[in-house]
């Protein structure tokens, strides 16, 4: 008797009210509010990211992801056919407002590409833009006193400023889609691996690889948390799903985590997953070229695993794992999966 009202409550909670609920976003908003806690831990991380971003942004004032994305909104100001006089009056202030508390805090200034890249957009901002606004003179002569105040103050550098440019054809790769497409084609999910170290330097280079992917006003809001410590790897590589028989086989484990203190507002909250998902592919076809091999291993949303994983990771109350990478030597004696994709056809449509 007990086990049958336990199913007709189960049919109830996880059917009937589906069905009912669906129908209209206020009703599945109480669904979720009352009968299930799927979403929680990400309305808990998106909320905190926020307000940690926002903290940042208008307490601080030296928010490092504000200031990315504000240098790459400049960027696009710059390039654009036409060019407006005036453009960026809207953030200049808060973008100056963060650079000066991001450079003050920084030890390598200059020396650091993305540091340099700010000072060198902003500073070419400054140079074409209309300074007939009041908001524009005053922000570029803070932006000025700022470097000014700099110890040691800024050298004189032979690189080329880091600024919107244009692509030439002589630095066009030799690589062709054959041969592209030959790559595509050998990367494979592979679960076998030699017992043979990783150097960490070609896990660098292929994350190299993988910084040069497409993100969102370039904020990158993800990591590479790498594990090549044996008895690391098989502590985390039980903790996602699917790696049961042959977790054993991996030596180099990676989680890739987002970081939602990246984004001031909840539209954002997807992008975590978007971008770190452009650079584990770019990541895993630079480590084919250097000899390694990869399995993505999917990371689903289950309450006890991201616990588990929020523990071993020390994961701040905003960050998220987006996927687990197992990363080694391919071994030749382990079969690979043929996985035949989907037909052109069924996946592509034109307008």
């Amino acid at each position: 008797m007990i086990n049958r009202i336990k199913e007709i409550k189960k049919r109830v909670l996880n059917v009937e009210l589906p069905k009912v609920c669906y129908k209209s976003r206020f009703l599945t908003s109480i669904y979720y509010f009352l009968f299930d806690k799927s979403f929680s831990r990400e309305l808990q991380a998106v909320l905190t990211g926020r307000v940690k971003h926002v903290n940042e942004s208008k307490v601080l004032k030296a928010n490092y992801f504000l200031l990315v994305r504000n240098t790459h909104r400049l960027e696009k100001g710059l390039l654009m056919k036409p060019r407006r006089d005036i453009f960026g009056k809207d953030f200049i202030v808060e973008t100056i407002d963060s650079f000066e508390g991001v450079w003050k805090s920084s030890s390598e200034g200059y020396s650091n590409p993305q540091m340099k890249w700010f000072y060198d957009v902003i500073s070419e901002y400054f140079h074409v833009v209309n300074e007939g606004d009041k908001i524009i003179q005053r922000e570029k002569l803070r932006f000025n006193n700022i470097i000014s105040e700099i110890s040691p103050p800024m050298i004189e550098t032979p690189l080329a400023p880091s600024i919107p440019y244009f692509r030439v054809k002589e630095e066009r790769t030799k690589i062709d889609y054959e041969e592209f497409y030959r790559l595509c084609k050998q990367r494979r999910s592979v679960r076998w691996f030699l017992e043979k170290k990783v150097p960490r330097e070609l896990i660098d280079k292929a994350i190299l690889a993988a910084n040069q992917a497409p993100s969102a006003c370039n904020r990158q809001p993800f990591e590479f948390r790498v594990f090549d410590d044996l008895e690391l790897v098989r502590k985390v590589v039980d903790i996602p799903m699917g790696t049961k028989g042959y977790g054993h086989s991996i030596p180099v484990l990676i989680v890739l985590v987002g970081n939602l203190d990246a984004y001031f507002d909840e539209r954002d909250r997807h992008i975590i997953y978007i971008d770190a998902s452009l650079a584990s592919m770019s990541f895993m076809f630079a480590l084919e070229t250097l000899g390694l091999s990869s399995c993505s291993i999917n990371w689903p949303d289950i309450e006890e695993k991201e616990k588990k994983m929020e523990t071993v990771l020390k994961l701040e109350k905003y960050q998220r794992p987006i996927m687990c990478i197992g990363v080694g030597y391919p071994d030749p004696e382990g079969l690979v999966a043929f996985s035949e994709k989907r037909p052109l056809h069924q996946i592509r449509r034109f307008n």
